[in-house]
């Protein structure tokens, strides 16, 4: 029973907020129908006078700094560190010495190499001359001929590793951080220091279509930061993406010379201006012009006996919401920029103020 009663309730309910829906919607209607009315039949649309108005291109785009190099240095050797030579924020030269490792292992790796080759170097003599008198194979000679080069080899690795206890600077930059202590016991790819490049910095942008083919590679930029708004700072396009990214935007990179007083740093906030010659006066109008979008290129013009006309344009360039016209109106004409939902070839309408 209980149940039965909850049903009647829900569907007197819904009866209800059906009765309201339709209540309002005729209120609209007979609003809809006054207005009408007080026009004489005509339809109220927004109208807006086609000109030939200034096209501005420039734009700014916000982006983080990056790094010109940042690299997390790992170790190639296994061993003690026995010297640590550079302190976190030093800067440092390309094959700067930061840090000593125990040659110890190295160097009786490179003792043991040395004797091995000497003493191929002496068997292959040997082997070679009993060749000549018929004492050894020519196989023979082969396989001695092979172990020495592999010697070689070995003690090539062996040098290499004894260069590698000295840690050098890949590049020249700041130590950002100091990740050992003298000590402790390294391995292969053990972490040691991130060196961090900001002589040059990379201010990384994004542009959208419309702006993305006026920019090339080598064009100059301004670039202004938060942290020194009375300051300016140039730039130069350094890479345009072939490829948009998710939101269809593409990435664009400015490097920024930041060797003189390195006053900015990576990750800091930074806007770039873009700035282009000045261009030639178009004919513009308004995006909600268009009758289904830009592509469709149909729109309505207001007629002298004040009656929608359609009319095929060709559209250019988008500029946000204003649209380039490059062929089907002149100026001086007006078209219909809103309400065309609601119009034929003939309509009559009413522009509104």
């Amino acid at each position: 029973m209980k149940r039965v009663i909850i049903t009647i309730v829900v569907v007197i309910g819904v009866l209800a907020l059906i009765g309201w829906v339709l209540s309002k919607n005729k209120a609209e209607n007979e609003a809809k129908t006054a207005v009408v009315a007080e026009t004489g039949g005509a339809i109220v649309v927004k109208t807006a006078e086609v000109s030939r108005q200034p096209i501005v291109l420039d734009f700014s785009a916000n982006g983080n700094f990056a790094a010109n190099q940042d690299l997390l240095l790992k170790s190639e050797v296994s061993g003690r560190v026995t010297r640590i030579l550079v302190k976190e924020g030093a800067r440092v030269s390309r094959g700067q010495t930061l840090a000593l490792v125990d040659p110890e292992l190295s160097s009786l790796d490179k003792q043991a190499a040395e004797e091995a080759l000497q003493k191929l170097k002496t068997d292959y003599a040997r082997y070679q001359s009993s060749y000549e008198t018929g004492g050894v194979t020519k196989a023979q000679l082969d396989e001695i001929e092979l172990q020495l080069r592999n010697a070689e080899i070995k003690l090539q690795q062996a040098n290499r590793r004894v260069a590698d206890a000295n840690i050098k600077a890949p590049f020249s930059g700041i130590i950002n951080s100091r990740l050992i202590e003298v000590g402790a016991y390294l391995s292969p790819g053990t972490d040691l220091f991130e060196i961090v490049d900001i002589s040059q910095l990379k201010l990384k942008v994004t542009a959208n279509e419309t702006r993305v083919v006026n920019l090339k590679v080598g064009d100059k930029v301004t670039i202004t930061s938060t942290v020194f708004p009375d300051k300016e700072f140039s730039g130069t396009v350094s890479f345009i993406a072939a490829k948009a990214d998710n939101s269809l935007n593409y990435p664009v990179e400015i490097t920024v010379n930041n060797a003189a007083a390195s006053e900015l740093k990576a990750g800091m906030y930074g806007t770039a201006h873009f700035r282009f010659s000045q261009q030639q006066p178009a004919i513009l109008i308004p995006r909600g012009a268009f009758i289904g979008g830009v592509n469709s290129n149909r729109i309505y013009v207001l007629g002298k006996d004040t009656t929608a006309v359609p009319r095929e344009v060709i559209a250019g360039r988008i500029f946000g919401e204003q649209v380039e016209i490059l062929k089907g109106l002149e100026e001086g004409e007006t078209v219909i920029t809103s309400g065309q939902i609601n119009l034929s070839e003939g309509a009559k309408v009413q522009p509104q103020d």
